[in-house]
């Protein structure tokens, strides 16, 4: 197994996992961001794919508006057509080829310390 550098510690990781969520749950309606975002803000920029673990396997997350994190392309979770209807419920469009309208709907919050 390839030895990571940035590999986390159990209390990074809870860390981690708190500040996901934290951020998650301070999403806009009718916005959106991205895993990557997500994870930058976090202080992981490399770690978007264990933001959406996170989001999947925290008991709890489903309270949040998971729905508003969409890959950087703006498209939604495979798998997970009911992500497409919430966002249209909340205003949110989506282009011709099925991604959401990032430089409408696009969240970037101007205070990258949301802790």
């Amino acid at each position: 197994m390839k030895d990571y550098p940035d590999r986390m510690t159990p209390a990074q990781a809870r860390m981690f996992r708190d500040d996901v969520l934290n951020i998650v749950s301070q999403i806009p309606r009718g916005r959106v961001t991205t895993y990557g975002y997500i994870a930058a803000l976090a202080g992981w920029p490399s770690h978007s794919r264990m933001v959406g673990r996170t989001l999947r396997y925290t008991p709890g997350a489903e309270q949040l508006p998971c729905h508003r994190v969409v890959n950087q392309v703006g498209r939604t979770a495979p798998g997970w057509s009911r992500q497409r209807t919430l966002l249209e419920e909340e205003g949110v469009t989506f282009k011709a080829n099925g991604h959401v309208d990032m430089s409408r709907h696009l969240w970037e919050p101007s205070d990258p310390f949301l802790r």
